[in-house]
């Protein structure tokens, strides 16, 4: 065998590597506009990936034994690049027809194992073929058994640079620039290159060859410009950052914000100049308990700037700050939202940007989603500390907590507003809630130095605005002191497992929403669900 030859194996190992840790981000984009990019999915992924990887190379040593050409391996690789280049077509169609198939069949972990199934379906058998690389190489390119090892070392090093460049390529440059679609066809086209260059070399198979690219160009045609929410026909807006699928809608009464396409909303702002009907309105119950026309507001979670709209309406003096890791949303915010120029948004996570300023607030709005779930490092006790110690001795945390479930949650350990209602009064004196009608919000207030609910009922006569006034009355006498689940209930740094609890609550609060279609599906099968 030629040192050329090698040298071609080589490079081979290095993109192969290269396309798999690309594949690999890239199925956590995939999905997370569907199922989140919790840490649940992603050991979905990993774990999927690991298990084709390791099948790959346990078959890839065998049929290498069988028959050691080269040819084959090649054959497998354009293979493989051809199926991954009709993942930005195929994938979206196939996670909603396995997550509408759960939906009607599975009565619990209806995302896990949709997003499971999914993972499998699309990215094991390419990720199966590219497994099989490493240990084909290694039988075509040893010819002296005295070099084993170090041919051996070689390939891993070129796998594992390979790998490396795979994992931040798609990360800082492909995906922002030009999106998760395009990522995968520029890796699968990687990986078809690289097979179209062994048989043009050897010239062999020129009509499988042939027919491979032809393929991957028909894949790449109808993958290029295929909408994450491809049933929505009027979006404002559909892009990615590097955080988060992102969505705009334009409807006529209000302006919507979405991370996640079958669920949730992430911020809404209505086109009146009326409450928006959501948790803003209720939020705004901490102002009117600060009792301050210049209140000082810190907003973690800017989002479009909703909340910080509302409180530049009635409060035109507040001096409002907001934390937004997301710089496209705060784009967003401003170009779509309407966020009045003069609110200053920093570009930080939320805890950090607690952990590097000084200044203290009157109020601090806690608002942190990371697509469906909220992040683990803003849910735990030392992080209520920090927003403890941010705020002035009057200062009120208001925090808007999502997916709250019926009664019976809080005996059953199901609803992760008790998890965060537990650690909020492990950190505050004095913790009121009160759900949002009609929805699945329920919004708390804390603080050391004042009662919430007292310093509500004190100051809402104050409130110029009737609208707002009469709103405030109603949460008066709608606010109930938190219950305290107990200390079992308290999240740390070291345990908080928010994704676990969290994707629970929304199983709960799915199967409360599709049980018609269930009863409907055993009575009259999938033509009862079409009809």
């Amino acid at each position: 065998m030629s040192k050329t030859s090698k040298w071609f194996f080589y490079a081979t190992e290095f993109f192969a590597g290269m396309a798999v840790m690309a594949v690999e981000l890239g199925a956590s984009r995939l999905l997370a506009p569907y199922f989140s990019s919790s840490q649940i999915v992603w050991t979905i992924i990993i774990g999927t990936i690991m298990i084709a990887m390791a099948l790959g190379n346990v078959f890839g040593g065998r049929w290498a034994d069988k028959n050691s050409d080269p040819a084959r391996l090649y054959r497998r690789i354009l293979i493989a690049a051809v199926w991954i280049s009709f993942i930005p077509f195929l994938g979206r169609y196939i996670i909603l027809g396995i997550t509408g198939l759960l939906v009607v069949t599975v009565s619990t972990n209806l995302l896990i194992w949709a997003a499971f199934i999914a993972c499998m379906v699309i990215f094991v058998f390419p990720l199966f073929l590219l497994g099989t690389v490493t240990p084909s190489l290694v039988k075509y390119t040893i010819s002296d058994l005295g070099e084993s090892g170090s041919v051996t070392g070689r390939l891993g090093a070129f796998n594992t640079v390979g790998s490396i460049i795979g994992t931040f390529l798609p990360t800082f440059v492909t995906i922002p620039a030009v999106g998760t679609a395009v990522t995968f066809l520029i890796f699968s086209g990687i990986l078809l290159i690289i097979g179209l260059a062994y048989f043009i070399r050897t010239k062999t198979r020129k009509v499988m060859a042939g027919v491979m690219a032809g393929l991957f160009i028909l894949g790449s045609v109808l993958g290029t410009g295929v909408s994450f929410a491809f049933w929505e026909k009027d979006l404002a807006f559909e892009g990615e950052s590097i955080y988060n699928y992102l969505q705009v809608k334009d409807t006529d009464r209000s302006i919507i914000l979405s991370t996640n396409v079958l669920f949730g909303v992430q911020s809404i702002t209505m086109k009146s100049d009326y409450l928006t009907g959501m948790y803003y309105d209720y939020a705004l119950a901490a102002p009117v308990m600060a009792g301050k026309e210049a209140p000082d507001v810190l907003i973690l979670g800017m989002g479009s700037g909703t909340y910080a709209s509302q409180i530049r309406k009635y409060y035109p003096e507040a001096d409002i700050i907001g934390v937004e890791i997301d710089q496209k949303i705060t784009d967003l915010a401003y170009e779509y939202f309407g966020m009045p120029e003069d609110i200053r948004v920093e570009t930080y996570d939320g805890r950090a940007y607690l952990q590097a300023d000084g200044k203290k607030y009157d109020i601090i709005m806690v608002d942190a989603y990371q697509d469906i779930t909220i992040p683990f490092q803003m849910s735990s006790v030392e992080f209520f500390g920090l927003v403890r110690d941010h705020l002035k001795d009057d200062g009120i945390m208001v925090m808007n907590m999502n997916m709250h479930g019926g009664a019976g949650d809080l005996e059953e350990n199901r609803d992760i507003t008790a998890y965060l209602t537990a650690t909020v009064r492990s950190i505050f004196g004095n913790v009121e809630t009160v759900d949002v009608p009609g929805t699945t919000n329920r919004e708390l207030f804390a603080a050391n130095g004042v009662d919430p609910l007292e310093a509500l009922r004190d100051n809402r006569a104050f409130v110029e605005n009737g609208e707002l006034r009469t709103l405030m009355n109603k949460v008066a006498g709608r606010m109930t002191d938190a219950a305290d689940p107990g200390p079992s209930y308290i999240w740390t740094d070291d345990k908080a497992p928010v994704e676990l609890i969290g994707m629970r609550t929304i199983d709960l609060l799915i199967s409360d929403e599709v049980e018609y279609y269930r009863e409907v599906f055993k009575e009259e099968g999938i033509k009862g669900i079409l009809s």
